[in-house]
């Protein structure tokens, strides 16, 4: 994309089709003039997009298996409308300090989960991982994509599998 900036390894992205809430806030906070754009089912929020909620959640639950599972997951609430026809995309900026505000209040792990949830008000909210911004020269875009379902018994033995058996050699991957 052209005049794209280039963040280097300036910030690490373990996921950058699954952010948290830490990486996005340092991806972000060199540039906060720079409007803020979500995109999700093919389309931008509307310029007059809100931030209506950021909570963050500790979660204990059994899995598939058996196993007991515990993970932390930051959620901010995105509200699609356009109020007023002269509004403009939120800047990063005061994504930040929104997000900066609800940290002085509420402990969030900067490396929990982050998932946003996604309603203009008419149909269900529902529910998006974030990917990487790309940030250009005039704006922000963060891809919202639908945060899948997974099997984590099943997660954990392809990560160990992967790990174990796709060491570099010279026949690939087992």
């Amino acid at each position: 994309m052209d005049g794209q900036i280039n963040l280097g390894d300036r910030v690490s992205v373990a996921d950058p089709e699954d952010v948290t809430i830490g990486e996005l806030l340092a991806l972000l906070q060199d540039h906060g003039s720079l409007p803020l754009m979500f995109s999700y089912d093919g389309r931008d929020l509307q310029p007059g997009y809100h931030v209506t909620e950021v909570k963050a959640g500790q979660f204990a639950a059994l899995d598939c298996g058996g196993n007991p599972e515990a993970w932390t997951e930051i959620f901010v609430q995105l509200w699609d409308v356009n109020e007023d026809a002269g509004r403009v995309h939120m800047h990063a900026g005061l994504f930040v300090k929104i997000i900066g505000k609800v940290i002085e209040h509420v402990d969030l792990d900067r490396t929990a989960k982050l998932t946003f949830e996604v309603s203009d008000a008419v149909r269900p909210m529902q529910l998006f991982r974030a990917a990487a911004p790309i940030i250009t020269s005039d704006r922000i875009q963060i891809a919202l994509s639908p945060r899948p379902a997974s099997c984590k018994p099943r997660d954990r033995w392809l990560e160990q599998h992967q790990s174990s058996c796709c060491a570099p050699r010279a026949s690939g991957c087992c």
